[in-house]
């Protein structure tokens, strides 16, 4: 594997781009570690009337969809983004998983998960009252990524 790094002044951002033949479970660790190393630490603007607030996203535990729009969810407060579920999607970092058509959830948080064989299972998380539902369809990929976390380890 080749590693090389370009520094061209004109980005506003660093960007990492992995070119391959095919994609491997080397390449796929690799995206992974990135996308935790840089998810860790990343910043983004979230809002709670008309002040902005700067938050880690590793300090949301969850984003879901209510009247408002998208709300952002710490164990604290609640934010609104202007993101759609799907931008957010595609722009969260490894940890964060899409768990039912309205919720997305920072699986780096989770502390309990009370399953519901017939319905939505209720996923907790350490030190607040909030909770967020897990689809059934959404339930055994969530299972499984809780795994792999595990493993890697």
């Amino acid at each position: 594997m080749k590693l090389r790094i370009e520094i061209d002044e004109n980005l506003e951002e660093p960007e990492v781009v992995i070119r391959c033949g095919c994609l491997t479970d080397e390449v796929t660790h690799l995206q992974q570690a990135i996308s935790k190393a840089s998810g860790a630490s990343q910043k983004s603007v979230f809002y709670k009337g008309s002040t902005e607030y700067y938050l880690t996203l590793n300090d949301i535990l969850f984003f879901e969809t209510d009247e408002n729009g998208i709300s952002a969810h710490t164990k604290d407060n609640v934010y609104q983004t202007r993101y759609k579920l799907y931008e957010l999607e595609e722009l969260l970092p490894g940890s964060f998983m899409r768990v039912s058509k309205s919720a997305i959830l920072n699986t780096s948080h989770i502390y309990s998960i009370k399953r519901n064989l017939t319905a939505a299972s209720a996923v907790t998380f350490q030190g607040t009252h909030k909770q967020v539902y897990v689809s059934r369809y959404y339930y055994k990929p969530l299972i499984s990524k809780l795994e792999e976390k595990r493993l890697d380890r």
